[in-house]
């Protein structure tokens, strides 16, 4: 069953025009969560056919042994980012017969006329892997294509971004290591001959930080490209220990880089961990994100955000700010 939600109000300023020709301007809450009868968390919009799409994961209220319990990935739908309507659970560790926990953060994209979400699980017996849900429709129910399309044995393959530039498509994946492979027009297998490529993970391209790698690039990769530049925002580790995740920014004169670190997005927040999904919608680029700010929320219990994004002329990317 669809629900629908408000989540912001119309700003019809009395200096625009109201016709039926000019775009109403909406004002977000930005200091209010997105959803907010359930914890979602890792939002990745995907626009099509005029409409929104947000994909989210979701945080069980009850805990296991203390730790993310996250078993479905959901959907919620937009055409003007004020009425959102919730398309239910999409994908789960149901669907995947050898995946057993941790439906992370996941990605959707289209391709003539499919959908393909691309999410990271734990599969039986190993470590993180990611897995592909197939579908017709981009609110789903989407079908998983029965085995890994990652699956190095270890546990950098999370969090999926992917873009088609100039008929490619790229995945970049992994937390503490940026990788990415090119995948084949079917969506499902990669280019085994270009393989998995791993990103030198240097202090010019990510800056310098917390992280393992020494560098602020932590996980969470949101890959795009606008106006010639290629985009790469993370979630980031500032130096020095106890830190949470901000948001930080690379760009590439190249899909596969080298890439430029260009400095903090958003700053950090109360919540540990953070995910970038980006997007242009309705005239304006929008940066969405997540908190622990609803009732009950913590580093187990998160909640989609959203707040408008500016780029400069020079493809910079202004600070964005957070809900307070």
């Amino acid at each position: 069953m669809l629900i629908m939600l408000i989540c912001g109000i119309i700003d019809m300023s009395p200096d625009i025009p109201q016709n039926n020709t000019e775009r109403k301007r909406v004002k977000i809450m930005t200091d209010d969560p997105i959803i907010k009868y359930m914890y979602t968390a890792d939002p990745a919009p995907m626009v099509y056919g005029g409409t929104l799409y947000l994909y989210t994961t979701h945080d069980e209220d009850e805990l296991v042994n203390d730790f993310y319990t996250m078993y479905d990935w959901r959907c919620f739908s937009t055409k003007d980012m004020e009425h959102w309507t919730d398309h239910g659970k999409i994908f789960s560790l149901d669907d995947i017969e050898w995946a057993d926990d941790r439906a992370w953060a996941p990605q959707c994209i289209e391709r003539g006329g499919r959908f393909y979400l691309y999410c990271p699980v734990h599969k039986k017996n190993g470590g993180m892997a990611i897995a592909v849900g197939v579908s017709d429709s981009p609110t789903g129910p989407f079908r998983d294509i029965g085995h890994p399309l990652i699956d190095e044995g270890d546990w950098n393959d999370i969090d999926p971004t992917v873009f088609i530039d100039d008929g490619q498509t790229y995945l970049y994946f992994g937390n503490p290591e940026l990788r990415y492979v090119l995948l084949n027009e079917d969506m499902i297998s990669f280019d085994t001959n270009t393989g998995i490529v791993r990103i030198p993970m240097t202090e010019d391209s990510f800056g310098k930080g917390g992280h393992m790698t020494g560098t602020t690039y932590g996980e969470g990769p949101w890959f795009y490209k606008r106006g010639g530049l290629y985009y790469m925002i993370y979630a980031a580790f500032a130096e020095g220990e106890g830190r949470n995740e901000h948001l930080a920014y690379s760009t590439s004169d190249s899909p596969v880089g080298p890439w430029k670190y260009r400095g903090v997005l958003m700053k950090e927040s109360s919540c540990f961990t953070n995910h970038p999904g980006v997007c242009d919608f309705g005239g304006e680029s929008w940066l969405f994100y997540h908190t622990d700010e609803l009732p009950g929320g913590s580093l187990f219990h998160r909640s989609v955000c959203v707040t408008r994004m500016h780029y400069n002329e020079d493809g910079t990317i202004g600070e964005c700010f957070r809900s307070s």
